[in-house]
């Protein structure tokens, strides 16, 4: 109900400047859902009120300035010190243990997939910076993600201005296919990379 009501409020109120604010704050340790922002400006943009480019850079842009923050407190507080200080950061434990092993499990190409995966995407910068991975491949996986996420989004609002009441149901149906979509991409990247490997190796 709150969203539902956040949502038609930022459907009347939502510019650049609140989306680059709201973005870099959904962007890091405090959590806000980007689809409460992005969907409404896809909506103006459908209007003629925004320009669809503009809001997709600007949501884009300030995930990643966003994530760089989770990406230094990473990289200089270290995971110790987050975790003992959970709290203070509004990190969900659990939540960080996951985005964790996926970039473990993954490598540096999480920061790329893993903004367009919920929950995964607030943590996935923490973990890269407690792995001090390299700033300048972390800030072009992160906003190329970024920029497919904001886009995907935006679109969503442009494309179903009219249902603009439903769209919060519609999005969560589409996203279910989205994840499928791009989990289904990892492991096929992961096993292709491993055969690669293998016939290098031999």
């Amino acid at each position: 109900m709150f969203f539902e009501s956040l949502f038609s409020f930022l459907l009347s109120n939502i510019n650049y400047y609140t989306i680059l604010i709201l973005m870099t704050i959904e962007s890091s340790f405090i959590p806000f859902p980007s689809e409460i922002i992005l969907i409404p400006a896809g909506v103006l943009c459908s209007l003629g009120d925004l320009n669809i480019f503009l809001c997709v850079f600007c949501g884009a842009f300030a995930s990643l300035i966003g994530a760089l923050i989770n990406y230094f407190i990473g990289k200089k507080l270290g995971r110790s010190y987050i975790l003992k200080h959970k709290k203070l950061f509004f990190i969900n434990e659990k939540h960080l243990h996951s985005s964790e092993h996926f970039f473990k499990k993954y490598g540096n190409m999480t920061t790329f997939v893993g903004r367009l995966i919920p929950v995964i995407r607030q943590y996935i910068s923490i973990p890269a910076g407690f792995s001090n991975m390299n700033l300048f491949k972390f800030s072009i996986f992160t906003f190329l993600g970024a920029f497919i996420w904001s886009g995907f989004l935006v679109f969503i609002g442009y494309l179903f201005a009219e249902n603009a009441n439903s769209l919060l149901s519609l999005y969560n149906n589409i996203l279910i296919i989205i994840i499928a979509l791009f989990l289904i991409i990892i492991v096929v990247v992961k096993v292709f990379s491993k055969k690669l490997n293998k016939s290098k190796s031999l």
